[in-house]
């Protein structure tokens, strides 16, 4: 599909709180993914347009805003912390005098790029809680691909977004989602509906249901054995023909990051087994969200949402609330 960005410089948001530092480094996505800034994202990356009208979309820059807009609003008087941008998929281009120069020979401002795919991430710093011996940090944030939309419209057709609300495990930056702080596919015609869904979305959330799940995980525990059939069967799950998948709670996590709860199982420092190899439910999920950073950012969020599913799955199967086939 041909892409064809305009350039738009956008004003400084006039928010009203004070932006502090981004409380860590450390990045709560990797995968193919790059670090970028709002400044960066605001003022160097050309945004698309409607091919019918060249009416401009909704760029990442006015979706970082409008959710920054909303929380100024809904967490008036907390501590919100500059958002960790991260975006991939770059889509690049030149200016029209350097349109005969080899790559090679570009210079930086003959060059053009936006990036297709763009999550970030807001803490929310003053507002916290604890599980299992973990700081968990309240953080909101959202993604834009522009691969979802149909450039080949009209301005007013629906431009496709994802928004969360949930904690981030300041131990890991781990991040935590359920589905009442998630809206998966929220389309909008304009920035004004944008920013009022993200504002309903933050009202109506409860961080109590979040904080109540995740806080008896742990008090259960597998074995040394459980962990291991729990894991064989998650690698036999994408294989199982489709019939048989439709009795068995979904499981988004491919065969290499399933390898890679395995390895943190013996290594990871924070959430690895006990010294009789046992783990409880708590680490389990945490090595599961550990894992899911190596996710591309069109499937983070699901599969965030998907761990803790899962998780509450085994936790049921152990509870003796029904059959549970991961531990058969």
């Amino acid at each position: 599909m041909e892409h064809i960005p305009v350039k738009i410089d956008l004003l400084p948001s006039s928010l009203a709180y004070e932006v502090e530092p981004q409380s860590s480094a450390r990045a709560f996505i990797e995968a193919n993914t790059l670090v970028a800034t709002v400044d960066e994202v605001r003022h160097q990356h050309l945004i698309p347009v409607f091919v019918k009208d060249n009416e401009p979309l909704i760029s990442h820059g006015d979706f970082i805003n409008a959710t920054l807009d909303a929380m100024s609003d809904v967490f008036r008087g907390e501590r919100i912390l500059l958002p960790q941008v991260r975006v991939s998929h770059p889509i690049k281009g030149r200016i029209p005098d350097a349109k005969d120069k080899p790559a090679s020979q570009l210079q930086e401002w003959e060059k053009t790029i936006y990036y297709e795919r763009l999550i970030f991430a807001v803490e929310v710093a003053s507002i916290r809680d604890m599980v299992g011996g973990n700081t968990l940090s309240l953080t909101v944030g959202g993604v834009k691909a522009y691969n979802l939309d149909n450039l080949y419209q009209k301005k007013g057709a629906d431009e496709h977004f994802k928004v969360f609300v949930g904690f981030q495990n300041k131990v890991c930056t781990n991040m935590c989602v359920w589905t009442d702080g998630y809206l998966n596919d929220l389309r909008v015609k304009n920035l004004d509906q944008l920013r009022m869904a993200i504002y309903r979305m933050l009202q109506m959330y409860s961080q109590d249901n979040l904080l109540h799940r995740v806080r008896s995980l742990p008090e259960y525990t597998l074995s040394e054995q459980q962990f291991a059939l729990l894991l064989g069967r998650c690698r036999m799950y994408g294989h199982l023909p489709a019939n048989a998948r439709k009795y068995i709670p979904p499981l988004l996590f491919g065969d290499t990051q399933l390898g890679a709860v395995c390895k943190d199982y013996y290594r990871d420092e924070s959430f690895c087994r006990q010294d009789d190899g046992s783990i409880n439910l708590w680490r389990l999920y945490n090595l599961f969200t550990g894992v899911n950073k190596s996710s591309y950012i069109d499937t983070f969020l699901d599969r965030s949402v998907n761990a803790l599913e899962f998780v509450e799955q085994v936790r049921s199967g152990l509870d003796g609330q029904g059959t549970n086939w991961y531990l058969q």
